[in-house]
């Protein structure tokens, strides 16, 4: 099969052109934009198959793990294909898929488009980011603000802050700092709304990296969270981990889970240092979207 999705950097110009190379090919798609990014930078969504009991899947809430977002994009042409021609997915007959799949591939498309190009990808917040990279040696993982998208959203989020503190974390950083508030950048914001009027029946944040997977909140174990978790881990042999240090709240996971009481899952995609390099992407298909596709039926 000759791939829309190819393995390259998933620059803003990249993604654009491959989703929309998508719905060219598969009128089916649909595509909508949840939102805009501090840069106007467009959130989009892509919609598969009928619109109830939602999974939704989002990737690249950090810069420099942009490669989640092509492992999306990847799911959504294998899917769409295999609904077009009939073929399985995985031994999975795509007419057994009757749930919708909603893919956001990029929750953070400032910080993706800076990650792989610096300074220059954070348009008039170009000065916020050369001053804030200068007192760290971080890579940039953080949106144009410098504020780590998954330490913004509403759970737990006072805790964390404190914990940010604690570990030195004082203002915009090139990652896990939670802003000033829960929900204070538009990228959280548009995410939390797009669920609270769409009502996903699971939800998966794409991540990299450390083959784990995270799937509870606290002491928050939403009705088939485990049972799920189980299954994920089997079919990618990823292992189950629990939240712990600066990873316990702020997460999407941890507000999905809170919010919704559904399950919601944390899944850290490869092995290795961040950016994962494209040589790894056929490897990571072959363990994760087999969990993928199972969790587009259960």
């Amino acid at each position: 099969m000759d791939y829309i999705t190819k393995p390259k950097e998933m620059t803003a110009e990249n993604q654009r052109k491959m989703i929309f190379s998508l719905k060219k090919a598969y009128p089916m798609l649909r595509v909508g934009v949840i939102g805009k990014s501090l840069c106007q930078r467009g959130i989009f969504s892509l919609s598969i198959g009928k619109s109830e009991n939602p999974l939704l899947i989002a990737a690249a809430f950090h810069g420099q793990e942009w490669l989640t977002s092509l492992l999306a994009l990847r799911f959504a042409e294998l899917l769409l294909c295999s609904k077009t021609c009939g073929a399985p997915l995985w031994g999975i007959s795509a007419a057994g898929i009757t749930r919708e799949v909603i893919i956001i591939p990029c929750v953070n498309p400032d910080g993706v488009q800076i990650a792989i190009n610096g300074v220059d990808g954070a348009g008039r917040y170009a000065q916020t980011v050369a001053e804030t990279a200068s007192f760290s040696n971080e890579k940039w993982s953080a949106n144009a603000r410098g504020v780590d998208i998954n330490h913004n959203f509403d759970a737990g989020w006072h805790e964390l802050r404190n914990m940010e503190i604690e570990s030195g974390i004082l203002g915009p950083s090139p990652r896990r700092y939670g802003g000033y508030m829960a929900e204070s950048e538009p990228e959280t914001a548009a995410l939390t709304a797009f669920c609270k009027a769409r009502r996903p029946r699971t939800a998966i944040a794409l991540h990299s990296q450390g083959e784990e997977i995270f799937w509870e909140y606290g002491d928050k174990k939403p009705l088939r969270s485990e049972a799920l978790a189980r299954i994920f881990a089997a079919a990618s042999g990823y292992e189950l981990v629990e939240n712990n240090g600066l990873a316990s709240h702020g997460g999407f996971k941890d507000w999905f889970i809170d919010y919704f009481c559904r399950p919601a899952f944390t899944v850290e995609i490869g092995k290795g240092e961040n950016p994962l390099p494209l040589s790894d992407f056929d490897g990571i298909i072959e363990r994760t979207l087999p969990m993928l596709a199972l969790a587009a039926i259960l």
